[in-house]
């Protein structure tokens, strides 16, 4: 019953995206398994700096990690939205064991196969790590964890992820996230900030291709689930950096007049020559656009930490 709510979800945000002027999908659609094989693809890519910028903070800055984790509770659970690969964390974990640090480790996300490849992972390199894996949405999960434990939850969502939110749905997630968790539970959430617009575009438009391959990917998704008869030969995959918004932009422009049929929605789709659909944004920030969706959502920052170039920040919330 879950997986067929969850279908029937997918096709109405295809329809609802589909209908509108101008045409649309849900980024938050792009993270099936083959998605999130295509993603993790996209963070060794040389044009990808956010990974390296998150990376670097953690190698240098895992011991201040460590002790603002701490500081009130020598044990904590730490809790990982959008889990992915888990290489990055396995820095901070490898340093918290190294501590002994009295802690758990619950990865969540909505990939099966990804949480699987994670948790065979890291049951064999920290075979003495207590791990607690979970699958699917993120509210519903800590809602559950939100009285199973009287110690810390320390929350982590890395890697900019916030950035594919509007502002509005930002500050309703961290609400949402803050609506879960208890007043002595932490946010550690990255953001990337505002740098050299020609760097942001190459993060999006990479010379192998392949987050052209991550967004198409969306439509042989449709096809394969809903029944569309996309022809992914006939979309091309652009991106745009607007300094003004602050905001990188994805598209898949069509690359000539066709209709599409979606069988599950029984409905044709007319697209013009180089009519776009919109996929994704991914905002960029400065340090007072982190402040304000931080007290926006109500919490308070506890502190900030930074790469050496200062591409990227990690920041620490508490609850105000």
């Amino acid at each position: 019953m879950q997986s067929a709510t969850k279908h029937d979800t997918f096709a109405g945000d295809v329809l609802s995206g589909l209908s509108a002027t101008p045409k649309s999908l849900s980024s938050k659609y792009f993270y099936d398994d083959e998605g999130s094989r295509l993603f993790q693809k996209i963070m060794e890519l040389p044009e990808y700096y956010l990974t390296r910028s998150e990376f670097e903070i953690f190698e240098r800055r895992a011991g201040e990690i460590f002790e603002s984790f701490t500081e009130n509770s020598p044990g904590f659970d730490l809790i990982e939205l959008g889990a992915g690969d888990g290489t990055k964390t396995a820095v901070l974990i490898d340093h918290f064991l190294k501590r002994q640090a009295d802690f758990t480790y619950s990865p969540i996300d909505i990939s099966r196969e990804a949480v699987d490849h994670l948790t065979e992972k890291f049951n064999a390199r920290f075979p003495e790590l207590t791990i607690d894996a979970r699958v699917g949405d993120y509210f519903r999960i800590l809602e559950t964890l939100k009285s199973g434990s009287t110690r810390p939850k320390i929350l982590l969502f890395l890697g900019s992820n916030i950035g594919n939110f509007s502002r509005a749905a930002s500050i309703e997630f961290f609400r949402h996230l803050r609506a879960v968790m208890n007043p002595q539970d932490l946010l550690f959430t990255g953001f990337d900030l505002q740098k050299d617009p020609r760097v942001i575009l190459a993060a999006y438009d990479d010379a192998a291709g392949v987050t052209a391959e991550f967004n198409l990917n969306l439509l042989r998704r449709i096809n394969r689930e809903l029944g569309g008869n996309f022809d992914l030969s006939k979309f091309s995959h652009y991106a745009v950096y607007r300094p003004t918004e602050c905001a990188a932009r994805s598209f898949l422009i069509s690359r000539t007049e066709q209709e599409v049929y979606i069988g599950h929605l029984d409905k044709t789709f007319y697209f013009k020559s180089w009519e776009p659909i919109f996929m994704e944004i991914s905002q960029k920030y400065d340090l007072e656009m982190i402040e304000e969706l931080a007290h926006g959502s109500g919490f308070e920052i506890k502190q900030n930490f930074f790469d050496e170039k200062r591409y990227f920040v990690d920041s620490l919330w508490k609850v105000s």
